[in-house]
């Protein structure tokens, strides 16, 4: 479980001791399993990173709801539902040169408007070979953005970067030499599931 876990876990304990102290066992019953379900979202899984070269791995567990060709690159997008391992994976290896916070909306991640409009991260990543833009994007029900990478420093593939609290989306801005090997419907899994191969 990562630590940002910790709060959301011991104020239902708390809350449920009291409870128990006044035998009000409904209350008891209630706050632990809020505690129980906060230890599963912000749960820690251990992943197995792919060793092939020239890859581009999912930033995050979820479903895929959309890839673009763009102007500028390929478009993935990944929902995460409540539900799902919160916690994003630099999906290259390489060197932060970029981290923006853009304030906005907390509509539904799922809207095709949301990389615009509503609060976001984007952290650039340049690669050996590549450089990928990755953006963590809160929903109606996510409302705070984690991310523990800065400018300047250094990431490897599949190394956890940050997380985003509650149901949310993360998008993957690619090169065009990317050959996309998802499709719309896939379920993901952050730092395993390789979304992309550069093309030679």
């Amino acid at each position: 479980m990562v630590k940002e876990g910790i709060p959301f876990i011991s104020i239902p304990l708390a809350t449920a001791l009291v409870f128990a102290f006044f035998q009000i066992w409904a209350g008891v019953i209630i706050f632990v399993g809020l505690a129980l379900f906060m230890a599963y979202f912000f749960r820690d899984p251990r992943r197995i990173i792919p060793t092939e070269a020239d890859i581009v791995v999912s930033a995050a567990d979820g479903k895929i709801t959309r890839i673009e060709d763009r102007e500028n690159g390929k478009f993935v997008s990944v929902f995460l539902s409540p539900v799902d391992v919160h916690i994003n994976r630099a999906p290259i290896a390489g060197k932060v040169i970029k981290v923006e916070l853009f304030q906005g909306k907390k509509a539904p991640a799922t809207n095709n408007e949301a990389s615009q409009t509503n609060e976001r991260n984007a952290m650039t990543i340049e690669g050996e070979k590549m450089t990928v833009v990755c953006t963590q994007i809160v929903g109606i029900v996510a409302r705070r953005i984690v991310c523990w990478r800065k400018a300047g420093e250094t990431v490897e593939i599949g190394e956890k970067y940050g997380l985003i609290k509650f149901g949310s989306r993360t998008d993957l801005l690619m090169p065009k030499s990317i050959e996309v090997a998802v499709k719309v419907g896939d379920r993901v899994v952050g730092g395993e599931t390789i979304i992309g191969r550069l093309r030679n």
